[in-house]
Protein backbone atom coordinates (compact mmCIF):
# COMPACT_ATOMS: atom_id res chain seq x y z
CA UNK A 1 0.00 0.00 0.00
CA UNK A 2 3.15 2.36 0.64
CA UNK A 3 4.52 2.25 -2.74
CA UNK A 4 0.38 2.45 -4.48
CA UNK A 5 0.58 5.88 -2.44
CA UNK A 6 3.79 7.31 -3.91
CA UNK A 7 2.57 6.52 -7.80
CA UNK A 8 1.51 9.69 -8.40
CA UNK A 9 1.46 12.07 -11.23
CA UNK A 10 3.68 15.01 -11.33
CA UNK A 11 1.58 18.16 -12.25
CA UNK A 12 5.27 20.39 -12.37
CA UNK A 13 6.38 18.51 -14.55
CA UNK A 14 3.54 18.47 -17.15
CA UNK A 15 3.09 21.88 -16.53
CA UNK A 16 6.83 22.82 -17.30
CA UNK A 17 6.68 20.30 -20.26
CA UNK A 18 3.62 21.62 -21.25
CA UNK A 19 5.19 25.34 -21.27
CA UNK A 20 7.82 24.51 -23.64
CA UNK A 21 5.79 22.83 -26.17
CA UNK A 22 3.22 26.23 -26.27
CA UNK A 23 6.87 28.02 -26.70
CA UNK A 24 7.92 25.58 -29.55
CA UNK A 25 4.69 25.83 -31.07
CA UNK A 26 4.14 29.45 -31.07
CA UNK A 27 7.83 29.99 -32.58
CA UNK A 28 7.05 27.45 -35.08
CA UNK A 29 4.09 28.94 -36.33
CA UNK A 30 5.31 32.36 -36.39
CA UNK A 31 8.89 32.09 -37.70
CA UNK A 32 9.71 28.74 -39.59
CA UNK A 33 6.10 27.36 -40.44
CA UNK A 34 7.21 26.68 -44.12
CA UNK A 35 10.34 25.46 -43.43
CA UNK A 36 9.73 23.10 -40.73
CA UNK A 37 9.93 19.17 -41.93
CA UNK A 38 6.61 17.38 -40.72
CA UNK A 39 9.06 14.62 -38.53
CA UNK A 40 10.65 17.83 -36.57
CA UNK A 41 7.34 18.23 -34.34
CA UNK A 42 6.86 14.42 -34.18
CA UNK A 43 10.46 14.20 -32.84
CA UNK A 44 10.11 17.05 -30.52
CA UNK A 45 6.79 15.86 -28.81
CA UNK A 46 7.97 12.69 -28.99
CA UNK A 47 10.94 13.38 -26.38
CA UNK A 48 8.83 15.47 -24.19
CA UNK A 49 6.44 12.54 -23.71
CA UNK A 50 8.77 10.46 -22.99
CA UNK A 51 10.44 13.00 -20.63
CA UNK A 52 7.32 13.23 -18.70
CA UNK A 53 6.64 9.37 -18.75
CA UNK A 54 10.42 9.12 -17.11
CA UNK A 55 10.01 12.25 -14.59
CA UNK A 56 6.46 12.99 -14.34
CA UNK A 57 4.53 9.67 -14.20
CA UNK A 58 4.03 6.98 -11.82
CA UNK A 59 7.07 5.14 -13.16
CA UNK A 60 9.25 7.69 -11.96
CA UNK A 61 8.94 6.00 -8.63
CA UNK A 62 8.45 2.47 -9.56
CA UNK A 63 11.85 2.89 -11.42
CA UNK A 64 13.44 3.16 -8.13
CA UNK A 65 12.24 -0.42 -7.19
CA UNK A 66 14.00 -2.01 -9.39
CA UNK A 67 17.36 -1.54 -11.01
CA UNK A 68 16.15 -3.05 -14.18
CA UNK A 69 13.36 -0.30 -14.05
CA UNK A 70 15.84 2.41 -13.37
CA UNK A 71 18.09 1.59 -15.84
CA UNK A 72 15.19 1.76 -18.37
CA UNK A 73 14.05 5.31 -17.14
CA UNK A 74 18.23 6.45 -17.09
CA UNK A 75 18.51 4.94 -20.85
CA UNK A 76 15.24 6.76 -22.12
CA UNK A 77 16.63 9.81 -20.79
CA UNK A 78 20.07 10.08 -22.04
CA UNK A 79 19.87 7.90 -25.43
CA UNK A 80 16.48 8.98 -26.30
CA UNK A 81 15.32 12.05 -25.40
CA UNK A 82 17.88 14.26 -26.32
CA UNK A 83 18.75 13.26 -29.85
CA UNK A 84 14.92 13.38 -30.35
CA UNK A 85 15.02 17.13 -29.22
CA UNK A 86 17.78 18.01 -31.01
CA UNK A 87 16.54 16.71 -34.43
CA UNK A 88 13.06 18.53 -33.58
CA UNK A 89 14.32 21.42 -33.36
CA UNK A 90 14.34 24.23 -36.49
CA UNK A 91 17.96 25.42 -37.23
CA UNK A 92 16.52 29.02 -37.02
CA UNK A 93 15.51 28.73 -33.30
CA UNK A 94 18.90 27.15 -32.52
CA UNK A 95 20.33 30.81 -34.43
CA UNK A 96 18.15 32.44 -31.60
CA UNK A 97 19.09 30.28 -28.77
CA UNK A 98 22.91 31.08 -29.90
CA UNK A 99 22.79 34.75 -30.01
CA UNK A 100 20.94 35.14 -27.04
CA UNK A 101 23.51 32.67 -25.03
CA UNK A 102 26.53 35.25 -27.05
CA UNK A 103 24.52 37.95 -25.29
CA UNK A 104 24.18 36.60 -22.23
CA UNK A 105 28.06 36.25 -22.46
CA UNK A 106 27.66 32.64 -20.24
CA UNK A 107 30.56 30.61 -19.81
CA UNK A 108 30.28 27.60 -22.69
CA UNK A 109 32.13 24.03 -22.92
CA UNK A 110 33.59 23.34 -26.26
CA UNK A 111 34.68 19.17 -26.20
CA UNK A 112 35.59 17.27 -29.09
CA UNK A 113 32.74 14.72 -29.86
CA UNK A 114 34.87 11.61 -28.23
CA UNK A 115 35.83 13.79 -25.48
CA UNK A 116 31.66 13.78 -24.49
CA UNK A 117 31.47 10.89 -25.48
CA UNK A 118 33.87 9.53 -23.07
CA UNK A 119 33.10 11.83 -20.32
CA UNK A 120 29.59 10.82 -20.57
CA UNK A 121 30.71 6.91 -20.15
CA UNK A 122 32.93 7.41 -17.21
CA UNK A 123 30.42 9.63 -15.45
CA UNK A 124 27.30 7.53 -16.00
CA UNK A 125 29.38 4.84 -14.72
CA UNK A 126 30.77 6.06 -11.73
CA UNK A 127 27.27 6.77 -11.04
CA UNK A 128 25.57 3.32 -10.17
CA UNK A 129 28.83 1.98 -8.58
CA UNK A 130 27.46 1.76 -4.80
CA UNK A 131 29.63 3.93 -3.04
CA UNK A 132 28.79 6.87 -5.23
CA UNK A 133 25.20 5.80 -5.56
CA UNK A 134 25.12 5.20 -2.46
CA UNK A 135 26.30 9.11 -1.61
CA UNK A 136 23.94 10.37 -3.77
CA UNK A 137 21.05 9.37 -3.36
CA UNK A 138 21.24 10.53 0.68
CA UNK A 139 21.73 14.05 -0.93
CA UNK A 140 18.87 14.78 -2.81
CA UNK A 141 20.64 18.36 -4.14
CA UNK A 142 23.36 16.48 -5.13
CA UNK A 143 21.68 13.48 -6.74
CA UNK A 144 19.48 16.08 -8.79
CA UNK A 145 22.93 17.51 -10.07
CA UNK A 146 24.39 14.75 -10.95
CA UNK A 147 21.49 13.39 -13.19
CA UNK A 148 21.16 17.21 -14.38
CA UNK A 149 25.22 16.61 -15.22
CA UNK A 150 25.03 13.54 -17.40
CA UNK A 151 21.54 14.59 -19.25
CA UNK A 152 23.90 17.76 -20.11
CA UNK A 153 26.75 15.57 -21.16
CA UNK A 154 24.47 13.69 -23.05
CA UNK A 155 23.47 15.88 -25.33
CA UNK A 156 27.28 16.72 -26.17
CA UNK A 157 27.45 12.88 -26.28
CA UNK A 158 24.84 12.95 -29.17
CA UNK A 159 25.50 16.18 -31.41
CA UNK A 160 27.73 14.70 -34.08
CA UNK A 161 24.52 12.21 -34.58
CA UNK A 162 21.87 14.87 -34.63
CA UNK A 163 22.63 18.28 -33.92
CA UNK A 164 19.65 20.52 -35.54
CA UNK A 165 22.27 21.96 -37.78
CA UNK A 166 23.06 19.52 -40.15
CA UNK A 167 25.95 21.01 -41.05
CA UNK A 168 27.23 20.25 -37.64
CA UNK A 169 26.90 16.29 -37.74
CA UNK A 170 29.44 14.30 -39.07
CA UNK A 171 29.46 12.57 -42.34
CA UNK A 172 27.85 9.39 -42.81
CA UNK A 173 30.73 7.25 -42.76
CA UNK A 174 32.52 9.21 -39.95
CA UNK A 175 28.48 8.76 -38.64
CA UNK A 176 28.95 4.96 -38.23
CA UNK A 177 32.44 4.51 -36.54
CA UNK A 178 30.95 6.90 -34.19
CA UNK A 179 27.67 5.00 -33.23
CA UNK A 180 30.13 2.00 -33.16
CA UNK A 181 32.74 4.10 -30.46
CA UNK A 182 29.21 5.01 -28.75
CA UNK A 183 28.71 1.55 -28.19
CA UNK A 184 32.28 0.45 -26.84
CA UNK A 185 32.18 3.35 -24.44
CA UNK A 186 28.74 2.28 -23.03
CA UNK A 187 29.52 -1.40 -22.58
CA UNK A 188 31.00 -1.12 -19.41
CA UNK A 189 28.54 0.12 -17.57
CA UNK A 190 26.64 -2.76 -19.29
CA UNK A 191 28.83 -5.25 -18.29
CA UNK A 192 29.31 -4.07 -14.79
CA UNK A 193 25.57 -4.77 -14.10
CA UNK A 194 26.13 -8.00 -15.91
CA UNK A 195 29.06 -9.20 -14.14
CA UNK A 196 27.45 -8.13 -10.91
CA UNK A 197 24.08 -10.64 -11.30
CA UNK A 198 26.36 -13.48 -11.71
CA UNK A 199 28.74 -12.67 -8.96
CA UNK A 200 26.43 -10.90 -6.15
CA UNK A 201 23.59 -14.03 -6.50
CA UNK A 202 20.07 -13.67 -5.77
CA UNK A 203 20.43 -11.49 -2.67
CA UNK A 204 22.35 -8.50 -4.47
CA UNK A 205 23.49 -5.96 -2.22
CA UNK A 206 23.34 -3.13 -4.72
CA UNK A 207 20.13 -3.99 -5.44
CA UNK A 208 19.19 -3.77 -2.04
CA UNK A 209 20.86 -0.83 -1.44
CA UNK A 210 19.24 1.14 -4.42
CA UNK A 211 15.92 0.08 -3.11
CA UNK A 212 16.92 1.22 0.95
CA UNK A 213 18.34 4.63 -0.68
CA UNK A 214 16.10 5.78 -2.78
CA UNK A 215 12.56 4.37 -1.40
CA UNK A 216 13.69 3.81 2.27
CA UNK A 217 13.64 0.89 5.00
CA UNK A 218 10.07 1.26 5.37
CA UNK A 219 9.58 -0.35 1.76
CA UNK A 220 12.43 -2.34 1.95
CA UNK A 221 10.92 -4.15 4.43
CA UNK A 222 7.73 -5.02 2.93
CA UNK A 223 9.34 -7.36 -0.05
CA UNK A 224 8.58 -8.92 -2.40
CA UNK A 225 6.76 -5.76 -3.90
CA UNK A 226 7.24 -6.93 -7.80
CA UNK A 227 7.03 -10.07 -9.05
CA UNK A 228 10.48 -11.87 -10.27
CA UNK A 229 12.54 -11.70 -11.95
CA UNK A 230 12.94 -8.24 -10.05
CA UNK A 231 14.50 -8.00 -6.89
CA UNK A 232 17.00 -11.40 -7.94
CA UNK A 233 20.40 -11.69 -9.14
CA UNK A 234 18.38 -11.72 -13.05
CA UNK A 235 17.26 -8.05 -11.80
CA UNK A 236 20.82 -7.01 -12.40
CA UNK A 237 21.64 -9.06 -15.69
CA UNK A 238 18.25 -7.80 -16.96
CA UNK A 239 19.04 -4.01 -16.44
CA UNK A 240 22.54 -4.38 -18.27
CA UNK A 241 21.21 -6.37 -20.87
CA UNK A 242 18.01 -3.48 -21.50
CA UNK A 243 20.53 -0.67 -21.90
CA UNK A 244 22.33 -2.62 -24.50
CA UNK A 245 19.43 -2.86 -26.35
CA UNK A 246 18.44 0.28 -25.89
CA UNK A 247 21.09 2.28 -26.86
CA UNK A 248 21.60 0.01 -30.09
CA UNK A 249 17.97 1.22 -30.56
CA UNK A 250 18.54 4.48 -29.67
CA UNK A 251 21.53 4.25 -32.27
CA UNK A 252 19.38 2.95 -35.17
CA UNK A 253 16.28 5.40 -34.58
CA UNK A 254 18.66 8.86 -34.55
CA UNK A 255 20.15 7.92 -37.67
CA UNK A 256 17.27 6.84 -39.64
CA UNK A 257 15.47 9.71 -38.26
CA UNK A 258 18.18 12.02 -39.09
CA UNK A 259 18.16 11.11 -42.73
CA UNK A 260 14.20 12.10 -42.50
CA UNK A 261 14.43 15.38 -40.77
CA UNK A 262 17.44 16.69 -43.36
CA UNK A 263 16.60 15.05 -46.68
CA UNK A 264 16.15 18.09 -48.19
CA UNK A 265 19.35 19.26 -46.96
CA UNK A 266 21.09 15.87 -48.16
CA UNK A 267 19.43 15.84 -51.67
CA UNK A 268 20.22 19.95 -52.01
CA UNK A 269 24.08 18.59 -50.98
CA UNK A 270 23.86 15.74 -53.61
CA UNK A 271 22.72 18.33 -56.41
CA UNK A 272 25.59 20.51 -55.47
CA UNK A 273 28.33 17.98 -55.15
CA UNK A 274 26.41 16.32 -59.00
CA UNK A 275 27.24 19.96 -60.85
CA UNK A 276 30.89 20.02 -59.48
Amino acid sequence: MLLLEKLTWSWQWFALLAGIVSFYGVFVNRYVKNELVCWQPISFLLACLLLFLMLGSPFAMLSQVSITLHMVQMSLLFFFVPPLLMLGIPVALVDVMTSWLRRSKLPSIHLSPIAFLSTFAVVFLFYHTPIILTFLVARPLVHAGFLLLLFLLSFGMWKPLASPDPLLRLCSCKMKRYAFLSGVAISPACLFFIASGFLEGATNPLALQLISHLCGPDILESFPLLPAPFHTKHDLILAGLFMMVLHKSALVVTLKLERRVSKVFYEALARDCWKD
